[in-house]
């Protein structure tokens, strides 16, 4: 292959090299949670409380923008902390693959497809890949809180939609 096939990207014409890769990079030391990215679902219920903090994009949240991100092209790329006994809503996203990391506690994975079920428990370092297409939800049977890695397939994910007898399928976000 030539150098030129692997060059797909170019530094902007207004930057220097430090500058475009420093705005590349995303730290810890100027992350902050968010509780408010999924808030339409903890007004409708308090377990559906957990919170977002995004590195790269915006997620499927419904966040829909975050300055203080590194811009996504491929992949959208957050940590949520989910709480003691949090529950994460029986969902699916249509566009994209999402994966899930744990970096602390575990959590109880629901699957739900064309009417077959499936759970699994992830703990510290399982990794779980789910194909778009599928509803999957969650639930931190801990009395801690967990913590784990959200990705996302595409730059700009749709956002979600839950099963119709679902009652967050009848809540409005608020923008």
């Amino acid at each position: 292959m030539s150098e030129q096939q692997f060059e797909s990207w170019k530094i902007p014409e207004s930057a220097t090299l430090a500058e475009y890769i420093d705005s590349r990079v995303a730290r810890f030391s100027t992350r902050k949670y968010d509780f408010d990215a999924l808030k339409f679902q903890a007004d409708y219920d308090p377990k559906y409380r957990r919170a977002q903090m995004r590195y790269m994009g915006t997620g499927a949240t419904g966040v829909s923008n975050d300055s203080n991100t590194v811009t996504a092209e491929n992949f959208t790329f957050s940590t949520m902390v989910l709480p003691a006994q949090c529950e994460g809503p029986l969902h699916m996203h249509h566009d994209v693959e999402e994966v899930f990391f744990m970096l602390r506690g575990c959590i109880d994975l629901f699957i739900d497809h064309n009417g077959e079920k499936y759970s699994t428990r992830l703990n510290e370092r399982d990794l779980i890949s789910i194909p778009p297409g599928i509803h999957r939800g969650l639930f931190n049977p801990g009395q801690e809180d967990a913590l784990m890695c959200v990705m996302l397939g595409t730059g700009k994910p749709t956002i979600p939609t839950y099963p119709e007898d679902h009652p967050l399928s009848k809540v409005k976000r608020n923008k």
